[in-house]
């Protein structure tokens, strides 16, 4: 008897260790621009008098830990709550190398080497600044990472959000999100 309570203690305890080493091993998405539950600075808030006079640069974002067969990665930024609940999409890049690690605040705005910028809800390849109606609640801001088992450069250019999550399934590996908020 004591000795069958021990076996299952220590299967009990491999079975965690095995799980903890997975979650340390999981993919992780960190940004020096957004904070989780946190105001997004100006400098990525649309230009427009009428967004807040930001500056409408592209946020940094960084990942690690990346699933194996992970070959490229996606990062897209959407505001659940813009158009009356139905969503804006603010950034879409794809076909990036996991080994880049990161983009750079600003880069891939509009497109650079090894980057494909996809189409935000206005359709143009470019990063759109954050810009939620003056007077609503503060918005919430999804900056999202994608590992996927496609190469990097399979995806055609000129994909939206939803042509994009549309060529991603059965494809994807892994995501994680952090959510800023932003309001005026």
């Amino acid at each position: 008897m004591k000795k069958r309570l021990f076996l299952h203690a220590a299967t009990a305890l491999l079975a965690l260790a095995a799980s903890a080493s997975t979650l340390a091993a999981s993919l992780s998405v960190s940004s020096g621009s957004l904070a989780d539950n946190q105001p997004i600075a100006l400098t990525f808030i649309g230009s427009d008098a009428s967004c807040g006079n930001g500056q409408n640069i592209a946020p940094q974002v960084s990942w690690a830990n990346v699933p194996a067969g992970t070959r490229s990665v996606a990062v897209l930024l959407f505001d659940p709550d813009g158009a009356k609940g139905l969503g804006v999409t603010h950034w879409v890049a794809y076909n990036i190398d996991p080994a880049r690690g990161q983009l750079r605040q600003g880069e891939a705005a509009t497109g650079v080497e090894g980057v494909t910028v996809g189409n935000n809800s206005s359709g143009a390849a470019a990063y759109k600044g954050l810009c939620p109606p003056a007077g609503d609640h503060p918005h919430h801001y999804v900056l999202t990472v994608i590992a996927t088992d496609l190469p990097p450069g399979t995806l055609p250019a000129g994909l939206g959000r939803d042509e994009l999550l549309a060529r991603l399934k059965g494809h994807g590996l892994a995501g994680q999100s952090v959510v800023g908020t932003y309001g005026h």
